[in-house]
């Protein structure tokens, strides 16, 4: 029963870094659109953002399944 807990609370929380990419990238797209010459600086930060992003979702499905076994 625990299991299937964490397993559900790790669904539920990839929401977060989900919306936190999709957020990221959407900045990164108005930045080039409006200034084009900034889309080296810009894709380096956004790169950044989503690896940071992304360790957040890899951290919580380690987490959740070391409370379910």
């Amino acid at each position: 029963m625990t299991g299937d807990l964490a397993i559900v609370g790790y669904g539920l929380s990839a929401i977060g870094p989900g919306v936190g990419i999709g957020l990221i990238f959407a900045a990164y797209i108005n930045g080039v659109a409006r200034q084009p010459e900034a889309r080296g600086m810009l894709q380096s930060i956004a790169i950044l953002g989503f690896a940071l992003c992304e360790a957040l979702a890899i951290f919580g499905i380690a987490l959740a399944f070391v409370f379910a076994g």
